[in-house]
């Protein structure tokens, strides 16, 4: 049997089926959401167990209370065929008055909410996973702990073992808990074969229209093309009918993008809006980003070769992956990963808020003194924007970067951080 790599979602679990009910586990496919629950579950019913499978959507209408005995925390894994249990399950943590008592899990493929009557308010609560990071798939060293940055420690120590050849290919391989300890051309497949079933499947089923499964990968190329900036539809729109001969609509483009953000596969970035010294005027829109960067490669067609040969995009794609990454730490520190973008044209890359009001500034940069200098440079520039009269001064300023040995903090204060070293 496959040994279970430990996921930071872990505790995560842990801690929320101490404060409610019932944990309904969200995320996109292939992400480990079952195999997490799994550890934790004492019973499990697997309602798409072939032999069961029918039996089960059956007893969910007649009986459902018999589907839900057994020791807790109780595993419902694939919940969705059975959406009726929902409510069920509301009621029995209800009547139980007992927290932590069911896990569901399921397919990213939403459930039909017309048999849900019950929001499930103060008996359920959401946890949302997403593909390993760095440190979870065992490729970061894990000697920097944004944990302690957002503590106030000042000195750093950590190093980084990934080159910029590994680096390429773990962008291709993605976080995939099932690439991880594959062979290398084996992994590559993996990610290719999540945007196939996506292209041909998923992205119908999530909103039960059909649709073309070449103009989906117009978009989905656009997408990946467009990552890392806050482009509206229109220019999306405008990118495919630049690079080929069919034009989609915007409607079609808003329409793609719900549905794919429904079964988590791309996961946008909103923007940060801080109490500034000035009034300039901060841009709302939302920054694209798919879930993994592995899905965005996989849309444009390239391996790790052609990102060696096209430093643009690999900057473009390793920004995915350290926003993949930091969204992971944020989960476990209680918080959420932001941009900042203003009228004047300053940026920050990721801010990750945590909800006791803490932040740090992050840029992100592929690597070299002179883009570290200019990520530095950047964040200081933004950290004297903000009024610390009305709000907390960051935390830290952290230039995160693909290339480097080691991890230090500058002079200046601001430290600079490989992926490969970070951790929650």
């Amino acid at each position: 049997m496959k040994e279970y790599r430990k996921r930071i979602a872990d505790d995560i679990l842990k801690r929320k089926l101490e404060g409610k009910g019932a944990v309904l586990i969200e995320g996109p496919k292939w992400c480990g959401k079952t195999t997490t629950a799994e550890q934790i579950a004492a019973s499990i019913l697997y309602m798409d167990d072939p032999e069961k499978k029918e039996q089960n959507i059956t007893m969910s209408e007649l009986n459902p209370k018999r589907l839900l005995a057994g020791a807790t925390p109780r595993l419902i894994d694939e919940w969705q065929l059975a959406p009726k249990l929902w409510d069920a399950i509301r009621f029995e943590v209800d009547h139980r008055g007992e927290l932590g008592q069911f896990v569901l899990t399921g397919s990213a493929v939403p459930a039909d909410t017309k048999k849900i009557t019950h929001s499930g308010t103060g008996r359920f609560t959401w946890l949302t996973m997403r593909p390993m990071s760095l440190y979870e798939s065992g490729d970061s060293t894990g000697e920097v702990s944004l944990k302690d940055l957002f503590d106030g420690i000042s000195m750093i120590d950590g190093g980084s073992n990934i080159s910029i050849d590994h680096l390429a290919y773990l962008i291709c391989r993605g976080g995939w808990p099932q690439a991880v300890d594959m062979r290398e051309e084996i992994a590559l497949d993996q990610a290719m074969d999540y945007y196939d079933a996506v292209v041909h499947f998923d992205i119908n089923r999530a909103d039960n229209v059909q649709k073309n499964p070449d103009r989906v990968r117009r978009f989905m190329r656009s997408y990946a093309r467009n990552q890392g900036s806050q482009v509206a539809n229109t220019v999306i729109a405008q990118d495919i009918a630049a690079n080929d001969e069919t034009p989609i609509n915007e409607e079609t483009i808003a329409s793609y993008t719900n549905a794919l953000r429904k079964i988590f596969v791309v996961e946008d970035m909103p923007a940060w809006n801080p109490n500034l010294r000035s009034k300039t005027a901060i841009r709302s829109s939302d920054t694209r980003y798919y879930v993994d960067p592995s899905i965005a490669a996989a849309a444009l067609g390239i391996g790790p070769n052609d990102l060696i040969n096209d430093l643009k995009t690999f900057g473009f794609l390793f920004e995915t992956l350290c926003v993949r990454d930091l969204r992971v730490f944020a989960d476990a520190l209680n918080g959420e990963v932001y941009h900042y973008r203003d009228k004047d044209g300053q940026e920050c890359d990721a801010v990750v808020h945590l909800k006791n009001g803490r932040y740090g500034l992050i840029e992100i940069k592929l690597g070299g003194d002179k883009l570290i200098e200019e990520g530095a440079g950047s964040l200081k520039t933004m950290q004297a924007k903000i009024d610390t009269d009305r709000m907390k001064a960051p935390s830290f300023l952290m230039v995160l970067t693909g290339t480097g040995d080691y991890a230090y903090r500058r002079h200046d204060g601001v430290y600079v951080v490989p992926v490969g070293c970070l951790k929650n």
